[in-house]
């Protein structure tokens, strides 16, 4: 990747397409908006959440890259942001998260069920917002992708043993619950590409998506909540075996695998035991196992660049690249 001299941010990358992304967020309040008090309650909280909307910015800068501008590409930004959000409140739900970015999630300010419930609620929307004759292969992306992350989070579920889990499954995981998305949001941005733009995007949101998911595994190592929004340690916390973990554990000493296997079967982990298996998953090379996996990944999805022709929005691909890899949060 091409050295930088000072860090990019989301925000360098998004203020081109501002205006545009102003419109993909009126979209999707419009698109989950409900004549119901509890819904709009829940939606009420869940925009105070909402993310960076990372996956429509790839999407749109995919259109303009391959000079495809659609009139519906706004609509289908909204609809990936909001698939993207759906499995936020699933995800946690599942895992009984109590913080997303810094504020409460959906299932510990109101309930399980309403969480559950939501988030179906959020997936069975996304079908009904493309209303054109040309949306069906924009619809059958979607579909293939949310089956990918739904078997992804089944992978989770089944993985009983974690000291079992292999770097395999691993990226069976996170390819099929983060990167099948980026990837998805690439392709749908590329729909008027010619066949092997659609494929060089698609495949270049799949190596990005899966090294934004390692970096993010990283962050649970590195950072602390005031930078993250989310507590110290929780994958740790809730039995969740990452790459680090994963590259450290055939290079630890004995001693501190037993730690590993103590926190692992503990059923709320204390902050003591969170810090050792950290300080030890450093000692050993698991952040710079991942770390170098990340930029593996990185250099992947960048060479998939090279196929586009050149512009500002091919350069703003690559600067997501960038923002990938160096982000902190």
């Amino acid at each position: 990747m091409s050295p930088q001299t000072a860090p990019i941010t989301l925000a360098d990358i998004q203020n081109p397409l501002r205006p545009r992304l102003e419109q993909v967020q009126r979209e999707l309040r419009r698109i989950v908006e409900a004549d119901f008090g509890l819904i709009t309650e829940v939606n009420s909280h869940l925009f105070q959440m909402q993310g960076k909307m990372f996956r429509p910015t790839l999407l749109l800068l995919a259109e303009e890259a391959t000079g495809g501008l659609d009139q519906r590409t706004t609509v289908l930004g909204a609809v990936t942001e909001l698939i993207h959000l759906a499995t936020l409140v699933h995800d946690d739900s599942v895992d009984h998260s109590v913080l997303r970015r810094g504020m409460p999630t959906i299932n510990s300010l109101f309930s399980h069920q309403v969480s559950v419930i939501m988030g179906d609620y959020l997936y069975s929307r996304a079908p009904t917002a493309p209303a054109g004759p040309d949306d069906l292969e924009p619809l059958r992306v979607l579909s293939r992708v949310t089956n990918e992350m739904t078997v992804g989070e089944m992978r989770q579920l089944l993985a009983h043993d974690p000291l079992e889990f292999s770097e395999e499954q691993y990226d069976l995981l996170i390819r099929a619950k983060t990167a099948s998305l980026v990837s998805g949001a690439c392709e749908i941005g590329a729909l008027r590409a010619a066949p092997e733009e659609r494929e060089a995007l698609r495949s270049f949101g799949e190596a990005l998506g899966m090294a934004f998911q390692i970096v993010d595994d990283l962050l649970d190592y590195t950072e602390d909540a005031s930078v993250t929004g989310k507590p110290f340690g929780s994958d740790l916390r809730e039995h969740k075996v990452t790459l680090p973990l994963l590259a450290a554990l055939p290079k630890m000493e004995d001693a501190e695998r037993r730690q590993v296997a103590r926190l692992l079967h503990t059923p709320e982990p204390s902050d003591a035991q969170i810090a050792e298996v950290i300080l030890a998953v450093g000692r050993v090379g698991g952040l710079e196992y991942a770390r170098e996996r990340a930029l593996h990944l990185a250099q992947q999805a960048e060479g998939e660049l090279d196929l586009l022709s050149p512009s500002a929005a091919r350069d703003a691909l690559r600067a997501s690249i960038t923002y990938v890899i160096d982000r902190r949060s």
